[in-house]
């Protein structure tokens, strides 16, 4: 196991403990945080270290539930009917905030109408990687490579149909003019390893699952998605500063309340995120998970979310409906 996956494991076994922890904050009614994905997932490890900081700030408990499925949506409806009181919070991510609502068969969420943004979280880079015998030694090689075919598509895998991963591919293809075909499998992981036997040439995937290879010289790195360089890797290059001007589509994550959340308790509740975003240890141990802190208050994170929605609303209406 390699320094990065040593730091990785570390900080998540810190995160895990984080319930333990906010069990000995000073006494008053717990705030539940409702994650929406698995434990042990980089979003759940965020969330335990994000809820054992403001349990200490707001001086009670906060107590972190998982509740997957529909794609991030299901726990985010369970905190939207809940009593608008602050006492329930969620993590809320690309997928079910920006994607799922302009999806044909959408979950019965409306994010903008039954959530309120608490505050950005962080940015999870994603990256663009190929197969060394794919022969694409950069970006610029594959678009020139994909622009000579006559019109054949490089194909790229991805970790599902509608994720992040696929959709960043898809604005990819938009704006370098290059065709390229989505292969979805069942998470990161499985596409990782297709690429690295050569099953498929390409994979936009998050940088967790792929920068052990690429630093192991078993995998190409062609760009992050983000518009600036990760942290966690800064040697590889942005798409945009890679040929494609203007790209950017990184995926997010943040806080969200019910709608009808009383001012003063959003007043509360923001203060104490900003406080705890703002701990440089709080934000090494997000960056120990291979994520960006990237805190926006709630009035920005609401703007953003607004250019996002539309952003992937668009590229979506682009891609032709799967086959059934």
């Amino acid at each position: 196991m390699n320094r990065m996956l040593s730091r990785m494991v570390a900080c998540v076994a810190t995160a895990l403990v984080a319930t333990s922890v906010v069990a000995q904050a000073p006494a008053g009614k717990p705030i539940t945080l409702v994650v929406p994905f698995a434990p042990g997932a980089s979003a759940d490890g965020i969330a335990r270290i994000v809820g054992r900081e403001l349990s200490q700030v707001l001086g009670q408990p906060v107590v972190v539930d998982n509740k997957p499925g529909a794609g991030g949506a299901l726990g985010l409806i369970a905190v939207a009917r809940s009593a608008p009181d602050g006492h329930t919070i969620g993590m809320g991510a690309t997928g079910a905030i920006a994607v799922n609502p302009h999806l044909p068969d959408a979950p019965p969420l409306k994010p903008q109408t039954d959530l309120v943004p608490l505050g950005k979280l962080a940015d999870i880079p994603l990256v663009f990687v190929a197969s060394p015998g794919a022969g694409h030694a950069n970006l610029p090689a594959l678009i020139a490579a994909g622009k000579a075919s006559g019109g054949k598509s490089i194909s790229y895998a991805t970790p599902g149909q509608y994720t992040a991963q696929h959709l960043s591919g898809e604005l990819l293809a938009s704006m370098a003019g290059v065709g390229l075909v989505a292969v979805p499998y069942r998470g990161s992981g499985p596409a990782v390893t297709d690429v690295l036997g050569g099953t498929v040439p390409t994979a936009m995937v998050d940088l967790t699952s792929a920068y052990p290879h690429v630093k192991a010289g078993k995998l190409v790195a062609l760009g992050v998605t983000s518009a600036e360089r990760s942290k966690v890797a800064p040697e590889i290059p942005t798409i945009a500063e890679s040929g494609v001007k203007g790209y950017s589509a990184p995926a997010w994550m943040g806080l969200f309340m019910p709608a009808k959340t009383p001012d003063d308790v959003r007043a509360r509740l923001s203060s104490a995120l900003q406080k705890v975003m703002a701990n440089p240890a709080v934000q090494q141990q997000i960056a120990g998970l291979a994520a960006e802190p990237a805190f926006m208050d709630g009035p920005a994170f609401e703007k953003f979310i607004a250019g996002e929605s539309k952003k992937w609303g668009e590229v979506i209406a682009r891609i032709p409906a799967p086959a059934k």
